[in-house]
């Protein structure tokens, strides 16, 4: 089976009410993705991994708290429930509290039902785990909730339920029972990012403007959330992912978290892994693709420019369509290092991962005021090895890849003759894309990289003319 990949052009606006930074949404798949091979359910065995004589557990497993959330209201109920909000009080919804939305509606941090209450959010914050009814933990490495102002919680008063405002002002979701209480924003950025230093890009889109207190409850959505901005066939919640790891009769599944191009020590990486899984006994392991769809800071390459890039690394032949399935997840991203990584490990076990890569300094970045990286490179992976609620999930360590100059290509650095490497960081590769220069060859795709001279060559054009 091979994934035809077609190039159109969008420049619709939203569901969430405001535009890509990048205008040209090219790259989609120009059939739904979901595309059957065989139906076959996986069965549940193990393997002894001799290097380090721990149990590799494969297929499909568990979402955490054993039965995947799914909150979208079923579409015969939806009448009813759109009459139900007329009387409510409102509450009005940020773009990236609309992202949660979606994160929660379709069970990436399942067994949570809605915005944290209290108790929820207090175990998050302090432990980064939740506590389940029969004593279990599962991993909850960073609060999701939801912020008010004191106007909105007087206007709720005694109200049991409200109605949820999305950015275009339309009623998005119901949050039942709910649960109002103290904002605490100082203790809630200190403990989630180790530091309360200014420029944090989360911090200063999300929490600073946002009201004192917070509101918890039951999520009901009304209607699955989309985007319309060419990308929505990409965005497989982790019930589609399930469904097509097992009609692919995937017997391991390992899923690669970014945020950036791919390049090809990604790729060698990820071909290296599975090589790996195959050498270990397994017969069909599946890469899951899986970029951050949802805010990132302002630097960062867009979504619908990275999509693309993506798109051109299958088509090329650099990843293996057959064997790789390439999807959005929607979560807005923090840079909060080794808290942030549990996060995003965890939610890859809700759509069936059962193997994690992790590399230097997952979900870090440089320190907003010093010059140096704001986490330890190497927590992120230490962390996970150690975090509660992630002992089901397989860890794989990041090997380091770098440009061979001997070889002319992405390989893995070789400390015995290190002279001969040369490492490309994410800022000399956008000084390349934005002065129109390549690469050395072997560093990507030629297609994949004029997909990102494209974007900042206009990118620059634009801000020149404003």
């Amino acid at each position: 089976m091979s994934l035809t990949i077609k190039l159109h052009l969008t420049s619709q606006l939203n569901n969430l009410g405001h535009k890509s930074k990048h205008n040209l949404a090219k790259s989609i798949y120009n059939i739904n993705p979901l595309i059957t091979i065989k139906k076959c359910k996986v069965k549940q065995r193990i393997k002894c991994n001799n290097s380090n004589k721990n149990m590799i557990k494969s297929s499909l497993i568990e979402p955490d708290g054993g039965t995947l959330v799914d909150l979208i209201v079923p579409e015969s109920q939806r009448d009813s429930k759109m009459a139900e909000v007329e009387s409510m009080a409102k509450v009005n919804l940020t773009r990236i509290d609309m992202e949660w939305v979606h994160v929660i509606s379709e069970g990436w941090a399942s067994p949570l039902r809605g915005f944290m209450r209290e108790s929820e959010y207090l175990q998050s914050l302090h432990f980064n785990c939740l506590r389940m009814e029969d004593g279990s933990v599962v991993n909850m490495s960073l609060p999701i909730v939801l912020a008010i102002d004191d106007e909105t919680k007087g206007r709720i008063g005694s109200s049991l339920h409200v109605a949820l405002v999305g950015p275009l002002g339309d009623c998005v979701a119901i949050l039942r029972s709910i649960e109002i209480y103290k904002h605490n924003k100082e203790e809630r950025i200190a403990r989630t990012w180790g530091t309360t230093a200014p420029g944090l890009p989360y911090v200063d889109e999300v929490i600073t403007p946002s009201g004192d207190w917070l509101i918890g409850g039951d999520l009901e959505v009304l209607k699955p959330i989309k985007y319309s901005d060419g990308l929505d066939n990409y965005r497989l919640s982790p019930k589609q992912l399930r469904k097509e790891f097992e009609s692919r009769n995937a017997d391991a599944v390992f899923a690669f978290q970014l945020r950036n191009p791919v390049h090809n020590g990604h790729a060698l990486l990820m071909n290296d892994i599975r090589k790996r899984l195959l050498e270990m006994g397994y017969k069909n392991p599946i890469l899951l693709l899986h970029p951050l769809g949802g805010f990132t800071k302002a630097d960062d390459v867009p979504l619908d420019v990275r999509m693309e890039q993506h798109s051109k690394v299958l088509e090329d032949g650099v990843l293996d369509p057959e064997t790789t399935i390439v999807a959005i997840f929607p979560s807005p991203m923090h840079y909060a290092g080794p808290t942030e990584v549990q996060w995003h490990a965890k939610a890859r076990i809700n759509a069936g991962a059962n193997f994690y890569i992790v590399g230097r300094d997952p979900a870090g970045m440089a320190h907003p005021t010093e010059k140096r990286d704001l986490y330890d490179p190497d927590h992120g992976k230490k962390v996970l090895t150690m975090a509660p609620g992630l002992h089901k999930l397989n860890i794989l360590p990041f090997k380091v890849a770098a440009y061979d100059n001997r070889e002319n290509k992405m390989a893995f650095f070789d400390p015995t003759r290190a002279k001969d490497f040369l490492f490309i960081s994410g800022t000399k590769m956008r000084a390349y894309a934005k002065n129109g220069e390549n690469p050395p060859n072997g560093f990507m795709c030629p297609s994949g990289w004029k997909v990102l001279v494209e974007y900042y060559q206009s990118s620059q054009a634009e801000e020149a003319s404003q």
